[in-house]
């Protein structure tokens, strides 16, 4: 780690931050910024957002009391120069390490961090929610401000928490950074809108000053702000010929400002902190401020493993003869199915090249839709295409499905829309942690009416289901799977379709029967291979479906083993295991049954591999499973 001599490694809290004269403060953003770079070289995260908010975080704790005041930060891809600040510095270097510091804000973390953070748009409604908390408790001497993205602002929960909070008494500052880049680029009616907001600067300067001059003689008080507030708004909309979407909430806007101008957020924040009523600073920033291949290419540099900090060069190798990531196959595929089929459409909200999507964009620009961050309406989106005859693959990262739960059950598979929900990053992620792990998808869908629920073994099968989830007949189709490569090289075979609610069985045996479903699968084969010969003898059946899932794999497993081990790379309540337990107790069989997968607890950050060996579900713990004389 580099040697921060000067002004960083003085900051061991903000409290000590606010103990600089101002004029220091550009000269701790450089550092901080310096520090981050540096840091993250090494160890990947998410460059890009934090040296974007840097001069942002540097004027939040210096300006507030933190953590009597409070800061909730939305999604927290941007708040790593918050975690130095606040006592984690030492410590950056295990930064999304197992038993390490987490890659998002954590309250269980530390006392700094206000809220949970990393599904974006939730700022706003927590923030709210904790400054009407201090109202009530009669603490209205406490800040609360909420830093919420242009991208995150596209989620409808944003929109809620403003409508909310221009009704309940609250003092709530929002701050709307505003980059015009959420991972890939922003898209939208709200990008355009942020991007094209105009104020007048004499008609600021003016306001400023009149506020100043009427507080001081006491002629703005707290019965006459509504109409104050109202006369500013059409004196604003008079002057820049432009209605505001916030003000139209009754939320007073500011902005948009420099914010990679820390005195001037430093002032800002302090002419407005004291206002009464809620209010929102919109700030222009540049994500990957500070290093210019970060600038030139916010989304690679969005979270771009590790680098070189002198030369901006990536590290990373790339041997064509490795098996293809998942989401690639996913996304090469989709191309080959819209190339057959001029109905086959593709909907990603937000995340285009992380599902891969981009290769649908590229080919067909027209039959591709990024809508922003919301899952909810991607889902209902893609459910009116299917109703006027159009085929959807509606590609959501699994633990952002969580999000549009109701629109799954009541759009699309209450009217068996033909709709194949493709839930890229399934189960244990890895670096991200208990936000992101993909962990109740299985559990959650397969109580669901109208389903297909499927995970395949490997990136061939990918593509096969893909192939028979485009079929006609084939109804509200779900795809789980993980984030990472897959098993071969050579993936691109001819399509087959595979038999809904049809396993297969993958080897014979007779001791114990080992039923799994998804790339997991691949973990249970390592395992049986351990077994020496004379061991036990293990029959492994690949489910490939949770619903319908295959009784006769079940009834053939109930009569003939008396232990049975389920796997799956998802929580053990629900899922797999608990289909297989309720089929065995409602058919009248009695085998002993061992359920391996997620335990009922939220997971840690850490590698794949680790969290893994943390859930038994790596082959060297099945294979512990198989050989215990307690099966």
């Amino acid at each position: 780690m580099v040697e921060y001599e000067t002004l960083l490694e003085k900051i061991n809290i903000p409290e000590d931050l606010r103990s600089l004269p101002k004029n220091e403060l550009p000269d701790v953003c450089a550092e901080l910024r310096r520090f981050i770079i540096d840091a993250l070289s090494r160890n990947p995260g998410h460059l890009g957002a934090s040296l974007g908010t840097v001069e942002l975080t540097v004027a939040l704790h210096y300006v507030f009391n933190t953590p009597y005041d409070r800061i909730v930060w939305d999604v927290g891809h941007q708040a790593y120069g918050h975690k130095i600040l606040t006592g984690r510095r030492e410590r950056f270097n295990t930064l999304r390490k197992l038993g390490g510091i987490s890659g998002f804000p954590n309250p269980a973390e530390s006392e700094y961090d206000a809220f949970i953070a990393g599904h974006a748009s939730n700022s706003i409604s927590a923030a709210l929610g904790i400054s009407t908390a201090f109202e009530l408790n009669n603490e209205d001497n406490r800040h609360v401000i909420a830093v919420i993205g242009d991208g995150a602002m596209t989620g409808g929960l944003a929109f809620e928490g403003l409508n909310n909070a221009s009704n309940n008494p609250n003092n709530l500052l929002i701050i709307l950074n505003d980059n015009d880049m959420a991972i890939d680029h922003n898209v939208g009616g709200m990008s355009r809108y942020l991007v094209d907001i105009t104020t007048s600067q004499t008609y600021n300067k003016m306001r400023y000053e009149m506020y100043r001059i009427m507080r001081r003689m006491n002629l703005i008080t707290e019965n006459r702000r509504e109409n104050i507030l109202r006369f500013n708004n059409s004196l604003k909309a008079l002057i820049s010929r432009q209605h505001n979407l916030f003000e139209g909430f009754s939320i007073r806007y500011f902005g948009p400002t420099n914010g990679h101008d820390v005195l001037n957020l430093v002032q800002k924040m302090n002419d407005i902190k004291d206002m009464k009523g809620p209010k929102l600073l919109h700030i222009k920033t540049q994500k990957g401020k500070g290093f210019k291949p970060a600038e030139e290419s916010a989304t690679e540099w969005h979270a771009p493993g590790r680098f070189n900090k002198e030369t901006g060069k990536r590290i990373f190798t790339i041997d064509m003869n490795q098996p293809q990531l998942y989401q690639d196959v996913f996304g090469h595929t989709l191309v080959e199915l819209a190339e057959r089929d001029e109905r086959v459409v593709g909907v990603t909200p937000a995340m285009p090249t992380g599902c891969s999507m981009c290769f649908m964009m590229k080919r067909f620009p027209e039959r591709a839709f990024d809508v922003g961050i919301a899952e909810g309406h991607a889902v209902t989106f893609s459910a009116g295409l299917a109703k006027e005859g159009m085929i959807p693959f509606c590609n959501i990262y699994s633990s952002f499905m969580q999000r549009a739960y109701d629109e799954v059950i009541h759009d699309a598979a209450l009217q068996k829309l033909h709709v194949i929900f493709c839930l890229d990053r399934a189960g244990l992620v890895g670096e991200d942690g208990a936000t992101h792990h993909g962990a109740f998808d299985l559990a959650c869908l397969r109580p669901v009416p109208n389903l297909t629920i499927a995970s395949p073994i490997n990136e061939v099968d990918l593509r096969n289901l893909m192939y028979t989830g485009y079929q006609d007949n084939a109804g509200t189709f779900v795809i789980r799977y993980p984030r990472g490569k897959g098993e071969f090289p050579d993936w691109q075979q001819p399509f087959r379709i595979m038999p809904v609610g049809k396993g297969v069985k993958l080897r014979a045996g007779s001791d114990i029967a080992v039923l799994s479903i998804g790339p997991i699968g691949n973990e249970v084969r390592k395992a049986i291979d351990m077994i020496e010969e004379g061991g036990k003898s293990v029959a492994h059946y690949d489910m490939i479906y949770l619903k319908p899932v295959d009784e006769e794999i079940l009834h053939d497993a109930g009569r003939n083993y008396k232990k049975i081990i389920t796997v799956e790379n998802g929580v053990r309540t629900g899922g797999l295991g608990s289909a297989v337990a309720e089929f065995m107790t409602e058919n009248g069989y009695t085998p002993r049954i061992r359920r391996i997968g997620i335990p009922d607890r939220f997971i840690e950050h850490g590698s794949v591999s680790e969290l893994y060996k943390i859930c038994g579900m790596d082959a060297e713990s099945i294979y512990n499973e198989l050989t215990s004389n307690d099966l």
